[in-house]
């Protein structure tokens, strides 16, 4: 299903078919199962996906503006061997379990996405498209773990035929705040979207590279 095509067929529908700055793992899956550790203040529960329906707000587009990089790339090209050693180290896998964790997990052809206001540009390594796009509420999702998650979900309103119907980010804020990092699903059919747990594109800013990227993980 997921194959190099640049068409919607593959490399957007991609999403349908499969969204921290810090540990960047996915919002669903591989976080400790205990979430109130002793010492462990409200933001660093909320990351981890323990939180009241009361604290999510909506947030803006805005939110999420800027230059952004897949880290995609970083995991095939072995700038992320140390992030997978330290993981097997820490965690629960080894380093080749790691390794087919995260290749399922940010496996994409979009290798950045640039949003500039309700403009979100999406870039290939062959092709670009962009879209124009309207805030379309969020959805509280509970995780197998028992841990929870907020998708933020943006519907098309005009641009390019490629450009997905919706997008839906997922940071691990619950709020308004700016992004440093996001987990991102995208596609046509908005519900459809939302059931999507195993692959979750990851970017960071463009301007990171990618040893910087993987200490910035290793540093939570």
């Amino acid at each position: 299903m997921h194959n190099a095509s640049i068409r919607w067929a593959g490399a957007l529908a991609l999403s349908v078919g499969i969204l921290a700055a810090s540990a960047c793992v996915s919002p669903e899956v591989d976080h400790d199962d205990h979430g109130h550790a002793h010492g462990e203040d409200e933001k660093d529960r909320i990351y981890r996906g323990y939180f009241d329906d009361d604290q999510v707000k909506s947030r803006a587009l805005s939110d999420w503006h800027g230059d952004w990089q897949s880290i995609y790339p970083f995991l095939l090209d072995g700038t992320f061997e140390e992030f997978l050693v330290y993981k097997a180290e820490h965690g629960d896998k080894s380093v080749e379990e790691y390794r087919e964790y995260y290749t399922t997990g940010y496996r994409t052809d979009v290798d950045r996405i640039v949003i500039e206001g309700s403009l979100v540009t999406f870039e290939t390594k062959d092709t670009s498209f962009s879209g124009n796009y309207v805030n379309d509420g969020y959805e509280i999702l509970t995780y197998e773990k028992g841990n929870r998650g907020v998708r933020f979900i943006f519907r098309k309103s005009g641009g390019d035929n490629e450009a997905p119907g919706f997008i839906q980010f997922s940071d691990h804020i619950i709020a308004p705040q700016k992004s440093d990092h996001y987990h991102l699903y995208w596609g046509n059919d908005r519900a459809a979207l939302l059931e999507e747990v195993t692959n979750w594109p990851t970017y960071f800013p463009s301007s990171m590279s990618g040893k910087e990227v993987a200490h910035a993980m290793m540093a939570h």
